[in-house]
This record gives C-alpha cells, structure tokens and sequence, in this order.
C-alpha cells in the first residue's frame, strides 16, 4: 500500500467546529436535493407513510422549510413500505405500461432491478436501481475494479452479466420504451456504469474488456464452478496479471481451489490451446475460442511450479507480477483472510470494493498512514483495516442508536431518535438508515456499524461493519438467519433421528466444494455417558444425502421441496429418521434461495457433526481460562467479537423473521423443555468456570450461532466423535 505524505493518521475521536459545520453543510446539501427531486415521484406522492409529509411540505419554499418537514414528518421505512411500489415492475407477464412506472421511486425509468438474498422473510427483495450522474460511490467502485497498470499488466475481473429475466416497459402496450434486467447488484451495477445494455449482449459477448484477462463471453457461464474456472484459465494463461478481482474474498478462495483441483486439465487446455469441456460452457465456446491460443511455453513453466500450497506465496510464482487482490474480507468473509494471505505471500495487497448494499453504497475503504513515517512506502494492508470504511455523499445516511437488549432497542426505533452524522459519538454502534437518490426514503438497512471516527482532513464519518440484524449465514448465493439455523436443527431432534440437542453451532464446511452449512451439536441425554454410547446411536442413523436430489415435496409448503436420502422410503414425508432429510426440508421451506443454490450447485447440504458430551461447557471454560493465559482472546470481548463476523454488503430488508418478530442472538424462539433443562443442570459447573481466569462469567462467554474464529473452531472440531452426512468428493 502507498501512503502518501498527505495521508491522515487514522480518525480522528470528536469534530473540531469548522469539521462539525462542513460535515453538516455536506450532508444537508445532498439531503435537499434527494428531497427536492424525489418528492415528485409515485412514492413520494402515493405512499400513506408519507402523507404527513406531504400535507405539510406542500407550500415549502426553501431549503431550510423543506429539511424541517423531512424530519418532522417522514417515517422509518421497510420494505413492507416500498414493496407496493416495486411490485408495479414485477407483474407476471414481466411487462408495464410507462404510464405507470415512469417517476416511480426517482425521476425517469430504472436501468435495472437489484434482486437480493432472501434472509430475513420467505422472499428475495427488489430494488429499483437508476443512472446517476458520476458520484464518488461508483467512481472509487469502477477504479479498484479494473485498475490501469502503468506496466501493461492484466486484470482477471470475476463478474457475470447473467439475469434472472427482463422487464419490458411499453408504451400503450406496443412501442417497447426499455427493457431492464432483474439482477444481482453487483452484476446490474457493472452493466450500467459501462453502458453494457442488455440489447447489447449480442455485440458484448464477442470482445473482451481493455486490460481484462477473461473475455465478455465467460460472464454468461452461469455454472458456478465452470465460471471460476474459466476466469482461472485465461488468467494463468496470461503471465501479465496483476490483479485478481472477485468482488467476495470468499469467492477468491474458490477460484483457487478449483485451480488446484483441475489443475492438469488448465494445464493441457493452455499447453494445446484448446477449451475444456467444463459443463456448461458449450453456449460460449464459439465465442471464447478464437481469445485461446496454444501456449506450451506458459503450460511448461507452470507445470515446472507445480501445486506448491505448502509454502506461503503460491500465487506470485504463478504470477510473478500479482500485486492487488481484490474481495471484501469483512463481516462473515473475515475468515477468508489467513488462507487468502498464505496463498498470497506477504507482499500482495488485500483490497475491498468498499461497504456496498443492494439499497445504496455506504462506503470506500479508509486507507490511512499509521506511521506518518516517510513521504511514501509499500506495505500490505492490515487485514483489520479492511473493515474500515468512509461514508460517501451520494446518498444520505441517518444513525439509530443500537442497542443489545430488546426492551432497550425497541424503545429508540423511531424517526426521532435518529442521530445525523455530525452528531454521532465514537465506538457507539448504530443502526445505519438511509434517503437515497433511488427513492428510498428512511429505509432501514439492517446493518450494524460501530463508529470509528472521523476523518480529519473533512470530518467524513469512519465506520467499522458489526453485524447485520439477525442474519447468521452467507454461503453459495444465499443468506440464512440465525432462527432458520436453528430451526432446522431442532427439527433433527425426534427420537428416531437425533434426540434432544443441548447446544449446536454453525461453521462453513468447505472441506469438499461446494461449501455448505455444517453444523456442530452437542447431544443431550447421554451427556453424563460414555463417548462409546452417542457414538454407537449416531452410527445407526448417518446418512448421506444426494445433493442433485432436493425436489421433495412438504406438507408444509406448495413448493416442491424433494428431498432424498441414501435409504429414502416410499413416503411423500422426510422421514423422521434421517436427520440430514428433516434439517435439509426445514431450511429449504424456509429459505427458497437455499434450495434455488442447492439445484445450482453453488452450495451443498449441510452436515452434521457430533461433538463429545460436555464439549460446548470445555469450550466457555477453555475461553475463560485462555483469556487469563493469554491464550485466547478476551472473553469480555467475545460477544463484540461474535457481532464482527455478520455478514458485509448486506442485500436484504427489515431485521424481522417471517413472522414479523426480531430474533436475537440466541437465534430460534423454540421452547424445548429437553433442551432447557439440559442448560439449566450445567449453570452450577458455568458458576464454577467464571470464578477461573478473569472472572467473566460463561453467560458472557456465549458460543455464537456461527462460529468464525478459526481457533475456536478447531479447538471445537477436535472433539467430533462422529459425522452424519459426510461430504464426498464431487
């Protein structure tokens, strides 16, 4: 990383006046304008939420008249309050009348429709996304993206230009007036601010972009695993590259796990120049073969290298030139840095794109110089560093005051206790609310950021990524909740599959890719038995289940939710002694995005692995006593710790489940008498463990529903006794 002798030290604690009044006289001057241009639109003007506003703005004449109204009178908003509105681009016939949504959220027609993760309710959300003049947001996104090398050096840009359908706006139901794809955010953002409108895929699919490594074509692969390593073949192929770029530092570790698995078969392509016969790739081989010439020189020098894993810096001897990896690293993708830094060597950059969300762009990374040494030097950044971003000015974000208690939390959530950026305090945690130049007006975003600071040099508002409210889970394209994962283990615990559970915990099983939920559980009634007798128990009922087969259809639902075992029986029911069949149907009725990766094969079924009795009371005690050796990091941060690796770049709505109540950090609301009373006969031995170490008590020390910390989860794994469902090679 270059610093330049103009670099600040790092935040600044509390605004100087002058800071504190160009901070406000910033943001208030965006706010008017997003005021001012999208109180016109349908929304604005049709919505009941804003009808105060409304009756009260009408006669507004200035500046000062027209941000009084706005605070007094608008409301914090979900998506129950946007959904109406949007649903006016979403009829089944994917096709509207302009009349109709011309001016809907913000002036003119959207260029696209974000689609995001479903996590929060049964359903994805959709954003109507409009062009916008150049703003600092997108600017920073575009330059980190496809960086200009000052060496000719290539870039191997990880995006796709896939959609889920199109939605055709008509005149009078005739003369076409546009046609805009229902897409990912990032996919949508990437075709609007290079003007790769979807009428122009049959011209783009022929070229490829300056300084990119893999050609338009490999956007349109939609299989998963045949997309990364198609964007792997042109970048080994290509000596030149200088930059990865895979938006999720998650997704970049996938990329080079599948180069080590088809390792020979990159080789033999790039050696006789010929495509692989990768499923799915057989629409744009026409396309991608005239790009892919015969390189046996290429081929010899990587094959001299060899799938050398073992030692730090694997990626700089394939890519002597690599400097820059691009992938958000922060929230629940955290866990990612120590294997991407070991593939990458020491001298290799990790980058993000920034704190990005369906709804809005919050914020640019903040690259400071903590030295203030020299005038320039070269070094990686912190991987801490990664979750510190600048907020920008394109939109407007407001802060709600979070708190960890319900009682307390529910009291403040309200427009009026809302706090503006010049008056936050720093390391108090905020729920983030934003007016954007999209139309959204107050919409609760659902993440949690802490305050870092300020930035000295104009007073922009430091933030660090905390949590997102009540999502647990990112894996393969989808988002699960906290209650969804535990609801789904709990419905493991009948007598015939697993019986009661006394405590489980999540990790991302990526053994064997795709990555899936593995989940990591403690059995109850055999607790004060011998290790032997759950291992026996649990070897009677392991299963394994197909992951092509989950099309089983559930009383519960209308959608077809199949799903298969080893041994399947005849019934239309999951049978209640696969316990691998009752968790997987329970995250798929309540997650249709989990079961839509499943068939995509972008994520496989969960596993199941049993822990020996008394495991997860080691495990407080093990924090506790560690803290006071120094060899584990402090129990009374455990729960800031837990909060840290949420998930980043957060697509979904309102922080409720599907029944409209908030779930907390204990997950599931299921009132499982076994399971209570399995907790309660170790409060005495956790009483006991407090008094070791620091003295913070294991009720401070929770295990979190999912489990980041890599030293942590394997100390954890280390007491498996026995697996259900283990992965097999794919």
């Amino acid at each position: 990383m270059t610093f330049s002798s103009s670099s600040p030290a790092g935040p600044i604690a509390v605004l100087t006046p002058a800071l504190r009044d160009a901070l406000r006289a910033r943001t208030e001057g965006v706010l008017a304008r997003l005021v001012s241009t999208n109180m016109h639109t349908h929304y604005a003007r049709e919505s009941d939420d804003f009808y105060d506003f409304r009756q009260s703005a009408q006669n507004s004449i200035s500046e000062i008249e027209l941000l009084s109204h706005f605070r007094a009178h608008i409301p914090l908003t979900t998506y129950a309050s946007y959904e109406p509105f949007i649903e006016r681009l979403l009829n089944p016939s994917n096709q509207c009348d302009a009349e109709d949504v011309t001016d809907l959220f913000a002036p003119g027609l959207p260029y696209f429709i974000a689609v995001s993760s479903a996590t929060s309710g049964p359903r994805a959300k959709f954003f109507a996304k409009y062009r916008h003049p150049p703003g600092i947001g997108y600017e920073s996104v575009d330059k980190s993206a496809n960086p200009t090398s000052d060496s000719g050096g290539k870039n191997c840009i990880v995006y796709s230009l896939n959609y889920r359908h199109l939605v055709t706006v008509t005149r009078d139901g005739r003369d076409v007036v546009a046609r805009m794809p229902v897409t990912l955010m990032s996919s949508g953002s990437i075709r609007m601010q290079n003007g790769m409108d979807v009428d122009k895929d049959p011209w783009m699919i022929h070229l490829t972009a300056p300084r990119a490594t893999s050609p338009v074509a490999v956007s349109y692969v939609r299989n998963y695993r045949s997309f990364l390593l198609m964007h792997a073949l042109f970048a080994l192929a290509d000596p030149m590259l200088e930059t990865i770029n895979t938006l999720f530092g998650t997704v970049f570790l996938d990329l080079i796990r599948y180069i080590e698995e088809e390792w020979d078969a990159l080789l033999s392509a790039i050696h006789s120049g010929s495509i692989p016969p990768f499923d799915g790739v057989d629409h744009v081989r026409s396309y991608l073969e005239p790009k892919f010439s015969a390189n046996p020189d290429r081929a010899a020098a990587l094959r001299a290298i060899g799938i050398a894993t073992a030692e730090p810096g694997w990626l700089v001897r394939l890519w002597p030139r690599l400097k820059v990896v691009v992938g958000i690293a922060s929230g629940v993708f955290a866990s990612a840095v120590p294997k991407m830094r070991h593939y990458l060597g020491p001298t290799v950059l990790m980058r993000s794109l920034g704190f990005t969300a369906s709804e809005t762009y919050i914020g640019t990374v903040y690259e400071y110089d903590p030295t203030r040494g020299p005038a320039s030097h070269d070094a990686p950044i912190d991987p801490a560093n990664l979750n510190l971003f600048k907020v920008v000015a394109d939109d407007v974000i407001e802060y709600l005051p979070y708190h960890t208690e319900d009682r307390e939390r529910d009291s403040t959530d309200s427009a009026a206790n809302l706090v503006s950026a010049w008056d936050l305090r720093a390391n108090h945690k905020y729920e983030i609310v934003v007016t954007t130049r999209d139309g959204m007006w107050r919409y609760r975003l659902g993440d949690i950021i802490e305050v870092a600071g300020f930035d000295p040099t104009d007073g922009g508002v430091i933030v660090r990524y905390v949590e997102r409210r009540n999502v647990a889970l990112r894996i393969g394209g989808f988002m699960t909740s906290e209650k969804q994962l535990a609801d789904a283990i709990f419905a493991a615990q009948t007598d015939t599959a697993l019986g009661p559970i006394v405590e489980f915990t999540v990790v991302v099983d990526d053994r064997v890719l795709p990555a899936r939920i593995g989940y990591v559980i403690e059995l109850g009634g055999e607790e004060e038995g011998s290790g032997s007798e759950v291992n026996a128990e649990v070897e009677n009922r392991q299963v394994e289940v197909d992951k092509n087969d989950v099309n089983h259809t559930s009383s519960h639902t209308s959608t077809s939710n199949h799903i298969s075992a080893s041994n399947p029986t005849s019934s239309t029911q999951p049978t209640t002694t696969d316990a691998l069949s009752l968790t997987l149907a329970s995250l798929a009725r309540a997650n249709p995005n989990f079961k839509r990766s499943l068939e995509l094969q972008t994520c496989g079924p969960p596993t199941i692995r049993v822990l020996r009795p008394g495991t997860f009371r080691d495990f407080r005690r093990w924090r506790i006593e560690g803290d006071a050796s120094g060899v584990s990091v402090s129990a009374s941060g455990m729960a800031a710790e837990e909060r840290e690796h949420g998930t980043n770049a957060s697509e979904t709505g309102e922080a409720t489940d599907a029944s409209g109540d908030v779930v907390t950090d204990g997950g599931s609301k299921q009132s499982n008498a076994r399971e209570a009373d399995a907790k309660s006969s170790r409060v005495s031995t956790d009483a006991k463990n407090a008094e070791v170490g620091t003295g913070v008590g294991a009720g401070q020390v929770k295990v979190p529903v999912v489990l980041w910390d890599e030293a942590a989860r394997t100390w954890m794994l280390e007491r498996v006794v026995k697996e259900v469902g283990v992965p097999h090679s794919q």
